[in-house]
C-alpha cells in the first residue's frame, strides 16, 4: 500500500504541469536570447567609407618631336566608381625605358616621374554625386590648378639617360634563365622587328596622396629623328594657302652600298617610312616651337610634300613649317622644325564680273538690272556708259552702289552702250559684264 501510494504521489499532475512549464520557459529564454543575438549580428559596427579614387586620365598621347616629347591627356572629371567630381589634386606622369612586360607597380616603382599638373580639388571628397545626377548638382572643384576635364601638356626631353632600360629581374633569375636556355637549347626563331622605345602613363593622385588607376600606356620611339624639311614655299589664291616643300628621301639616311651588290631588304630591321606634319606657328616664334604656341594642321601627317589651307583671312601674317614624320615599327617620331615660312595674305584677287546684265527702256530713261554678286567682301557696283559704237565707256557712279539696279535718264532716240563692274572692299576691280545697248523711249 505504501509503494502503491508513493508512486502515485510522484505522478502527481501538478508536478507534472510544473515540468513542464519549466521546459517551455526555458525554451522561450532560449528563442529570445537566439533572437537578440541575430538582430545584433545584422547591424554590426559601422563599416568605413568607401575611398574615392580619381580615374585614369584619358585621351593620353605622346609626340617626340626631336629630342622632346610632349604627353597630352585630360585631367579626370569623375571617380573610379563614376561619381563626380573626381577626388584628384594633380597628375604625375611617368615615363620608363624597358620590356612591354612591365607591371603598372613595376612602371611607377622603378619609372621616372617626368612631370605633373597640380588640378582644382573638391572641399569635401565625399560629397559626390552619382552618375546619373545631373551637372547642377555637381559642388564645382576650388583652388589653384587646372580645370577638371580639361586638356593638359608634361614635356620630357630625351636625354641619354632615358635609353638605359629598366630589367625588372633580379641576377639571380637573370642566371637561372640563362642555365635554362643552356641546357635546354630553343629552335632558332627569326630576327625580332622591336623598335626600342619609352613608355609613359598618366596617374590622378587624390587630396590624400592615393594613387587612382594608371592611364593607358603610350610609347614614343628611341631612335634618331629624321632631318627636316628645307624651307617651305607659300603661295595663295582668294580661296587657299598652298604651302610645298622638299622631299625627304628616306634613301638618304641609309647606308651606301657598292654598285656590284645587289639590292636587299635589311633584316633585323624596322623598315620606316615617311610623312609629314604642317604646323601655323605664330610670326614671333623660334622655329622650334614649344607645344602650344603652334597649331598641327595635319590631322595625321600628309605623305605627299604639300598642304592647302583654307583659312583666309586678308591682312593677316601667316607662319608655317613643317616636320618629317618618321613611322618605325608602328611608332612616330617627328623630326625638328623646318625654317618657318612667312606671308601677310593681301587681296589682290577682284570679285567676278556682274551677270546677265539687262538694259529696259522707258520713256527718256533706260533701267538696267543684273544678278546680284556672290562675293563675301563686296563693297558695290559701278555702272559704265558710252556711245553704242564707241569702245570707252565712263562711270555714271563715282562710288560703288549697293543695289544691282541703275536708272539713267538719257535723251531719247540715241542709242548707248553698258556694262558693269563689281569692285571689293579693297578696291578691287572686276572685269565688265555683258555689254547692252539700248535707247530710250520718246
Amino acid at each position: 500500500m505504501r509503494r502503491a501510494a508513493t508512486r502515485r504521489s510522484t505522478q502527481n499532475p501538478r508536478n507534472s504541469l510544473k515540468k513542464i512549464g519549466s521546459a517551455l520557459s526555458a525554451r522561450s529564454a532560449l528563442f529570445v536570447v537566439s533572437v537578440v543575438a541575430v538582430g545584433c549580428g545584422k547591424s554590426g559596427p559601422p563599416l568605413p567609407p568607401l575611398i574615392k579614387l580619381p580615374a585614369a586620365p584619358a585621351n593620353v598621347v605622346a609626340e617626340r618631336r626631336g629630342a622632346t616629347v610632349n604627353v597630352q591627356f585630360t585631367v579626370p572629371s569623375a571617380n573610379t566608381d563614376g561619381t563626380r567630381p573626381a577626388n584628384v589634386e594633380r597628375v604625375d606622369v611617368y615615363a620608363i625605358t624597358g620590356p612591354p612586360s612591365l607591371t603598372d607597380e613595376q612602371i611607377i616603382k622603378l619609372g621616372t616621374k617626368v612631370g605633373g599638373v597640380t588640378v582644382k580639388a573638391p572641399r569635401d571628397p565625399d560629397h559626390a554625386v552619382d552618375p546619373d545626377d545631373p551637372d547642377s548638382d555637381v559642388e564645382p572643384p576650388e583652388g589653384k590648378g587646372l580645370n577638371q576635364g580639361t586638356l593638359a601638356h608634361v614635356t620630357e626631353e630625351i636625354t641619354s639617360d632615358a635609353f638605359i632600360s629598366v630589367d625588372p629581374e633580379s641576377e639571380a633569375s637573370r642566371r637561372q634563365k640563362a642555365r635554362i636556355e643552356e641546357e635546354f637549347p630553343q629552335p632558332l626563331v627569326g630576327p625580332s622587328f622591336d623598335v626600342p622605345s619609352r613608355t609613359y602613363v598618366g596617374v590622378g593622385i587624390s587630396t590624400r596622396g592615393r594613387k587612382g588607376p594608371l592611364s593607358k600606356r603610350v610609347a614614343v620611339p628611341l631612335v634618331p629623328p629624321p632631318p627636316p624639311p628645307a624651307e617651305p614655299t607659300i603661295k595663295y589664291t582668294e580661296n587657299a594657302v598652298t604651302v610645298t616643300w622638299p622631299a625627304v628621301a628616306i634613301d638618304e639616311r641609309r647606308p651606301e652600298v657598292a654598285d656590284d651588290v645587289l639590292p636587299s631588304r635589311p633584316i633585323g630591321r624596322a623598315v620606316p617610312t615617311i610623312a609629314y606634319h604642317v604646323y601655323d606657328v605664330a610670326p614671333d616664334a623660334a622655329s622650334d616651337a614649344a607645344p602650344g604656341s603652334s597649331i598641327k594642321l595635319t590631322k595625321t601627317p600628309v605623305a605627299e610634300p604639300a598642304f592647302e589651307d583654307e583659312r583666309i583671312t586678308w591682312g593677316e601674317r601667316r607662319c608655317y613649317t613643317v616636320r618629317t614624320v618618321e613611322t618605325i615599327g608602328g611608332l612616330r617620331i617627328e623630326s625638328d622644325a623646318a625654317p618657318p615660312a612667312c606671308k601677310t595674305l593681301t587681296d589682290t584677287f577682284p570679285p567676278a564680273a556682274p551677270k546677265n546684265l539687262q538694259a529696259v527702256a522707258t520713256e527718256g530713261a533706260i533701267s538696267l538690272i543684273w544678278d546680284a554678286s556672290p562675293e563675301k567682301d563686296l563693297a558695290g557696283y559701278l555702272v559704265l556708259r558710252g556711245p553704242a559704237e564707241g569702245e570707252n565707256l565712263e562711270p555714271l557712279t563715282p562710288e560703288p552702289i549697293q543695289d544691282p539696279r541703275f536708272n539713267d535718264t538719257v535723251q531719247s532716240g540715241t542709242q548707248y552702250a553698258y556694262v558693269v563692274k563689281a569692285v571689293d572692299k579693297l578696291g578691287n576691280v572686276s572685269r565688265a559684264s555683258n555689254r547692252v545697248i539700248e535707247s530710250a523711249r520718246e
